[in-house]
C-alpha cells in the first residue's frame, strides 16, 4: 500500500496541501499588516471577518488534501469570555495543529518560527505569545504576557496551550507545566483523539522523523481526529492559589476523558529515561525517583549546570568527608524538609545517618546531562581518584552504580578489560580510550541481569505501555508523604 500510494495518491495531497498553504499566505499577510496592540484588543472588523473564514475554509481543504476528510469535534467550544485559556492535550504530533487552524486561538511559539517563509506569516496571523530562546527573562515574560490576556475580559482572542510542553505517545499524560494555570482563571480542557488503526501520527523525539511521518500519513487512504471539548474548568479558590494543584486536577480530568493514566514524570524525566549515552539507564532506576525530588527542591532546570559546577567543586574541596543531614542542608545551602530528608535517605546506604557527597555530585551530573555519559564519569573520576589520577575497581563500582541508580553492579569484567595493564587501577584516559573502541560497553560488559535486578526505586504494579508513564495517582500510589526507604546504593 505504501509503495502503491507514494506513486500514486502522495505527491498529489503533498502538491495540493502547499498549494493550500500558499494560497493562504497572501490573505494573513494582508490581514497582519499594520496591526498594533489597540486594534487586536478591538473586535474584528467586517474585512478581517471574511479573511477569517477564508483562511479557516483553506485551512480546511489543506488538512482534506492529507487524507483528513471529515472532523469529529464533540461538545461546544466556550466563549473567550467563558474560558480564556484551552489546555489541549495529549500533545502527540504536529498534526495537533489541526484544533489551532479550526478556531484560530493564539499559541505559545518560539519566537523563532515567525522567520519561517510562508508558515510564519500564518503563526503571526493568529497572533501568539512568542518565547524568546535568547532572552534569559523570556518565560517570565511569556507567563506576564499569557496573565495580561487571559484577564482582559474576552478582548483578546483565546490562547491555546498544550500543557505537557513535548510530544508524547498518548499513553499517558505527564505532569502539565503551570504557564496556563498561573492567571487563575477558567480554562477549557480540550482532547485529541487519532482513533486509526494505524497510527503514522505520533511523533516523539523517539522514533521516526517529522517528514516521515508526513510521508506515511500522507499514504494513509483516510486520517482520522477526534476533538472534544470538555467543560470549563472553574478553579477554587486553593487552585487560584496553587497553578501546580490547578493543573494536576485539570490534568485529571483530561486523563479520565481519554481513558488513560497520569504520571508524575516530566518531558525532563523522559529524556533521562531514554537517554542516548553510553550507559542506558534501567527501567526501574532511582534516579527518575532523585530527578522528581531535585525539581521539588527547588532546583530549576534552566541553572541546574551552573548548580552542578558548584557542587562539584565544594565536594572535591571536602574529599571523601561524609556529611550528616544538617551538613548536607548547609552544602546545598536548603533548610532541612522532607523533601531534602527523602533525597538524604536515597544515597544513606547503611543508614547509619552519613553519606558520601560525591554520590550527589554524580547523581546530579546524569539528571543534568543525561546523554552525555563521559562527562559524568569524567566527573566522578575527578572526585574519586587518588593523586596519581587513578581509581580502582571499588571506586569504579561506586561511580557506575551511582550513575545508573541501582544498589548492586559487578564491574569486575569491565575493569579488567580496561585495565589491561593488569595494575589494579585506572585513569580516565584508560577508561574514555575504551568506551571509544567499545560504545556499548555498558551492553558488553555491564551484565544486563545485574543491570536492572535491583534497584533503589520500587516500581508499581500497574501497567505501563511504555515503560516510564506508571500512573501515579492518589487513588493508586499510596502513601507518598512518607520519606523513601529505598537507597540509591
Amino acid at each position: 500500500q505504501i509503495a502503491f500510494m507514494t506513486l500514486t495518491l502522495f505527491p498529489i495531497r503533498l502538491f495540493f496541501a502547499a498549494f493550500m498553504m500558499l494560497l493562504a499566505w497572501p490573505f494573513a499577510f494582508i490581514a497582519s499588516m499594520g496591526s498594533d496592540e489597540q486594534e487586536l484588543e478591538k473586535p474584528l472588523s467586517w474585512w478581517r471577518k471574511i479573511v477569517d473564514v477564508l483562511l479557516k475554509a483553506i485551512m480546511r481543504m489543506m488538512w482534506l488534501a492529507g487524507g483528513f476528510h471529515w472532523i469529529n469535534v464533540k461538545g461546544r467550544r466556550a466563549l473567550p469570555a467563558e474560558a480564556a485559556i484551552l489546555t489541549v492535550a495529549p500533545h502527540s504530533s504536529y498534526f495537533d495543529a489541526i484544533p489551532v487552524t479550526m478556531t484560530f486561538a493564539s499559541i505559545v511559539m518560539k519566537a523563532e518560527s515567525k522567520d519561517i517563509p510562508v508558515w510564519g506569516t500564518l503563526i503571526k496571523y493568529i497572533r501568539p505569545v512568542f518565547v524568546s530562546r535568547a532572552d534569559q527573562d523570556s518565560r517570565r515574560k511569556t507567563v506576564e504576557e499569557i496573565k495580561r490576556r487571559a484577564q482582559s475580559g474576552g478582548k483578546w482572542p483565546q490562547i491555546m496551550i498544550f500543557p505537557e510542553g513535548t510530544c508524547t505517545n498518548r499513553s499517558c499524560l505527564i505532569t502539565f507545566k503551570p504557564g496556563a494555570f498561573i492567571p487563575g482563571v477558567p480554562v477549557q480542557p480540550v482532547v485529541l483523539r487519532y482513533p486509526n488503526k494505524l497510527d503514522t501520527i505520533t511523533w516523539t523525539w523517539q522514533g521516526p522523523g517529522a517528514f516521515e511521518i508526513l510521508w506515511l500519513t500522507l499514504c494513509q487512504f483516510h486520517n482520522s481526529v477526534e476533538i472534544e471539548f470538555l467543560p470549563v474548568y472553574i478553579p477554587s479558590e486553593e487552585e487560584r492559589k496553587n497553578p501546580v494543584l490547578y493543573a494536576n486536577n485539570v490534568r485529571r480530568v483530561m486523563a479520565e476523558a481519554l481513558g488513560v493514566s497520569v504520571t508524575d514524570y516530566t518531558f525532563e524525566d523522559c529524556q533521562l529515561a531514554l537517554a542516548e549515552g553510553q550507559l542506558r539507564l534501567p527501567s526501574d532506576t532511582c534516579l527518575l525517583e532523585f530527578a522528581k525530588l531535585v525539581r521539588s527542591l527547588g532546583l530549576k532546570p534552566e541553572t541546574l549546570e551552573d548548580d552542578l559546577d558548584k557542587y562539584a567543586a565544594s565536594a572535591m574541596k571536602m574529599k571523601k568527608e561524609k556529611v550528616d543531614l544538617k551538613e548536607f542542608s548547609a552544602y546545598l545551602e536548603f533548610p532541612v524538609s522532607q523533601t531534602l530528608e527523602s533525597m538524604f535517605a536515597l544515597f544513606d546506604e547503611n543508614e547509619d545517618g552519613v553519606i558520601d557527597i560525591r554520590e550527589f555530585v554524580i547523581a546530579l551530573s546524569v539528571v543534568c546531562k543525561p546523554s552525555k555519559t563521559l562527562e559524568t564519569i569524567q566527573l566522578a573520576f575527578q572526585l574519586y581518584q587518588s593523586e596519581g589520577g587513578t581509581v580502582t575497581e571499588e571506586d569504579l563500582a561506586c561511580i557506575l552504580k551511582t550513575a545508573m541508580g541501582v544498589s548492586q553492579i559487578d564491574v569486575t569484567h569491565l575493569f579488567r578489560a580496561v585495565d589491561e595493564e593488569e595494575e589494579g587501577k585506572i585513569t580516565y584516559d584508560d577508561f574514555y580510550t575504551f568506551a571509544v573502541l567499545h560504545p556499548h560497553f555498558a551492553e558488553d560488559y555491564l551484565y544486563a541481569d545485574q543491570m536492572g535486578a535491583e534497584s533503589g526505586l520500587e516500581t508499581s504494579s500497574l501497567s505501563a505501555p511504555n515503560g516510564i508513564c506508571t500512573d501515579f495517582s492518589p487513588d493508586n500510589g499510596g502513601d507518598r508523604s512518607k520519606p523513601l526507604q529505598k537507597k540509591l546504593n
